[in-house]
């Protein structure tokens, strides 16, 4: 860190320091011709003299290593962000851009990556969906009052179904409180109950939140003696129709009470021909790299299209668009902690001018950017995309980056769309540009052993270490001050006796111009 703005600070103020100094003698010397004495304005003005250089040098070093970290912290955030911009080349999405567009509706797609260009014939037959069971009404006597018991009540079938129990005694017996227990307790795998209140008394809906035919929910009443409770049993199994829908789940037992208002059933589609089911309506995997998602809302999602995956191309130029901006982000943190500043102008460049880290990353940066690729047999560089460097940085320390056309006078756009195979060698995943910047920005911004964390804790010490020289200058100011003011309240009062002494001698003796009182009398 440069020096030269405490020298100067320091000069400054031991220059102002030496002229009170000199105006404080005047006073003194004044005092010996009859003028009065200011004991606290000479006092004042020697201990400034004493500790006005190391104060100014304290305070400006202070005020530079504050500027300094705040510089650095901002140099940090636009780091992070250059790191944020090279993770779709990082994690290979942004060279793996795959657009997926329908011919119809009720159908939306994400391609990513392992996506193939290509086009999908698709045929939706039936959408998954979750079953909901609707029990007879009941009379107001029995609503009141469905019996005591217990109420096993289970989710799916076979080894995967999950169940839980009730128990209701006659202070909680009422098909309300029934729902309630049911949708409260703390083991419930996913069943909704509520009550409908129908024209013919309150009926129990039961529903279960998961989709797919394997979903089906099943309740068992235990108890002593057959009440209304009874009535609650039913078992759900699989329907037998041969559809559509296809698979999907009926009542087995307990239809005299209950009725199933809406089937469990599986998504059902063909993708070129082949049947594809799934339990809900996100289906990733039937298609590599491409999740589908069917809308059981919209009448248009049964029926025939066809999905069309192509390169996103706009994605992968908003991808390098992004990191461009970054870079050129970091680049203006450089460029303004570096600034050269104005010709003969003390201290009007950048905080962190000629500062060797800030140009050594700067050096690192321009390095790798403009340097080439080789992949694969394949060798690229930025300037075969038609990112180059800016020509005219302004007198700038650091060039930035800028989208233009390559030597061939080819654009971005030109150059992603006919050569795909040149983007791919220059971030490649072994020794591609991104894993070579990202490697080197974590050199500075690790938070553990990172350059630039080191240097702010540096900055951070010294702070700390001028605060505790701060506070050793003020003790010695505090005691020098009241040194000097001893010593000059007893010189202040020599003085006034040395003048009344004078004054009674000439009354006596009489001056030059006037005669004393002895001269009087002898006369």
């Amino acid at each position: 860190m440069s020096t030269t703005p405490v020298s100067s600070a320091a000069a400054a103020a031991a220059a102002k320091a030496a002229s009170a100094v000199q105006q404080a003698a005047q006073s003194l010397i004044s005092e010996s011709t009859g003028s009065t004495l200011d004991v606290n304005s000479l006092v004042s003005a020697l201990v400034q003299d004493r500790v006005a250089g190391q104060n100014s040098e304290l305070t400006t070093q202070a005020g530079i290593d504050k500027s300094d970290i705040a510089g650095l912290a901002s140099l940090s955030g636009a780091l992070g962000s250059l790191q944020a911009a090279l993770s779709p080349f990082l994690s290979g999405d942004a060279l793996a851009s795959f657009s997926a567009t329908l011919s119809g509706d009720g159908i939306t797609a994400k391609a990513g990556q392992g996506a193939v260009a290509q086009t999908f014939p698709l045929d939706v037959t039936q959408v998954a969906q979750s079953q909901i069971l609707t029990s007879q009404p009941f009379n107001s006597t029995d609503a009141a009052a469905m019996g005591t018991g217990t109420v096993s009540i289970s989710l799916g079938s076979g080894s995967s179904a999950k169940s839980f129990q009730i128990s209701v005694d006659s202070s909680d017996d009422s098909l309300q409180d029934i729902a309630n227990a049911i949708n409260t307790a703390s083991d419930n795998p996913g069943i909704k109950a509520s009550i409908i209140q129908g024209a013919n008394g309150p009926s129990l809906s039961l529903q279960s939140t998961a989709t797919g035919a394997a979903n089906t929910i099943n309740v068992s009443v235990n108890q002593s003696s057959p009440t209304a409770l009874s009535q609650l049993d039913v078992t759900s199994g699989t329907s037998t129709d041969p559809g559509p829908p296809v698979g999907a789940s009926t009542i087995a037992t307990g239809g005299s009470v209950w009725t199933q208002t809406q089937d469990a059933q599986d998504a059902r589609l063909t993708v070129d021909g082949q049947l594809v089911t799934n339990a809900n309506n996100t289906i990733p995997g039937a298609i590599p790299g491409v999740t589908l998602t069917l809308d059981p809302n919209n009448p248009k999602t049964i029926g025939a299209q066809n999905l069309t995956v192509a390169p996103d191309e706009s994605s992968v130029e908003g991808d390098l668009s992004s990191f461009v901006s970054a870079y050129n982000a970091v680049i203006d943190q450089l460029n303004s902690l570096a600034a050269p500043g104005t010709a003969g102008v003390q201290g009007s460049g950048g905080p962190l001018l000629g500062d060797q880290m800030i140009d050594q990353l700067g050096a690192a940066l321009g390095g790798i950017v403009g340097d080439k690729v080789s992949s694969g047999g394949l060798s690229s560089t930025l300037a075969e995309l038609g990112i180059n460097f800016q020509a005219d940085t302004g007198g700038e320390p650091f060039a930035q980056l800028e989208i233009g056309n390559n030597e061939s006078g080819q654009s971005l756009d030109d150059v992603v769309s006919n050569d795909p195979a040149l983007l791919s060698a220059l971030f490649n995943d072994t020794n591609g540009l991104a894993q070579q910047l990202d490697s080197m920005v974590a050199t500075y911004t690790d938070p553990a052993k990172g350059l630039i964390t080191k240097r702010t804790t540096d900055l951070t010490d010294d702070i700390a270490s001028l605060a505790k020289q701060q506070d050793v200058l003020d003790d010695f100011a505090k005691q020098l001050t009241s040194q000097f003011n001893d010593q000059f309240t007893a010189l202040n009062t020599i003085m006034s006796q040395a003048q009344s002494n004078q004054r009674f001698l000439t009354q006596l003796f009489g001056g030059s111009n006037s005669n004393g009182a002895l001269a009087q009398n002898s006369t």
